[in-house]
């Protein structure tokens, strides 16, 4: 077996996570891919990868050579992709992870945009909020809302998440509007469960100083979508992301509250490992999202 196809074999094992799994994307026997494998240790004089009953982990040149492995394939794909053109006709496939709510609400019409402009690209999505493993479960990219503290991950800033706190003009009528941040501690309030402190919301007031205010939770769920129905409802406030509720505002089903205060605002973000080469077409996606949600978002005007 040839160095460059025992490199793909190999590093289709670490992103795969078994052999089985590299044997199915290779279309591949899962024999072959032992075998290429062995073959490929044996050429090296080195174990790759440690095997046990549970799992497959890297050794430590096996670390290094994954990384090299990653460079000449890359490499090898953006010089046949510069022989045949295909940076004028992008090509391929792309895996890609996505927020679920932002994702399907205001991602979903920028893929179908990319994907009429380059029809020869081939998606797929995984809708889902939980913490993705780009690098293991074989993802090109992903988007990612967060402050993104993890330095491990590259990061190109693709649009501002800010929040806001509303609630319905039924809830506001029997209940009172409240006209300071103290004031939200006396209402019903509706929360995520998926924060670390669904009662505590932190803001910053007119005067740009720092605050916060324990809300007594009446309502707590981990959709977003729920939450809003819900102040719709005029079961409580609710503190939720713009790109959420900017409809619910134009239609008057939902009220901005205490809107000279600035309440937690995160970021969304095209993310990919270092140690991943962004292939032309995942940039030229990454570049497209980049363009389309530029200035301040259309959910936020």
């Amino acid at each position: 077996m040839d160095r460059f196809t025992g490199m793909r074999i190999f590093v289709s094992i670490v992103e795969a996570g078994s052999i089985t799994a590299a044997a199915e994307r290779l279309n591949l026997a899962k024999s072959a891919v032992s075998r290429g494998l062995a073959e490929l240790e044996a050429h090296l004089g080195v174990a790759l990868i440690q095997r046990t009953t549970r799992r497959l982990n890297l050794t430590d040149s096996g670390r290094g050579y994954y990384e090299r492995c990653l460079g000449i394939l890359a490499d090898v794909a953006e010089a046949e992709s510069a022989v045949s053109q295909s940076h004028a006709a992008l090509k391929g496939h792309l895996k890609v992870a996505l927020p679920l709510a932002f994702g399907l609400l205001h991602l979903a019409p920028l893929i179908q945009a990319f994907m009429t402009q380059h029809p020869d690209i081939r998606f797929e999505l995984d809708f889902n909020d939980r913490q993705i493993d780009l690098m293991q479960e074989g993802f090109d990219l992903a988007v990612r809302i967060a402050t993104l503290a993890d330095s491990s991950l590259i990061a190109r800033r693709l649009a501002p998440i800010r929040h806001v706190v509303a609630a319905s003009p039924a809830y506001l009528a029997r209940h009172g509007t409240p006209r300071a941040a103290a004031e939200l501690a006396r209402h019903d309030c509706l929360a995520y469960s998926n924060v670390s402190d669904p009662g505590l919301w932190r803001f910053r007031g007119p005067d740009g100083q720092p605050g916060q205010v324990r809300v007594p939770v009446r309502l707590a769920a981990s959709s977003g979508e729920f939450l809003m129905l819900a102040a719709i409802a005029g079961e409580g406030l609710v503190m939720l992301p713009t790109f959420y509720v900017h409809d619910a505002f134009r239609s008057g089903q939902l009220v901005p509250l205490l809107a000279d205060h600035r309440w937690p605002e995160l970021a969304a973000y095209a993310v990919y490992p270092p140690t991943r080469h962004l292939s032309t077409r995942a940039r030229a996606f990454v570049d497209f999202l980049a363009e389309r949600l530029a200035g301040d978002p259309h959910w936020d005007r």
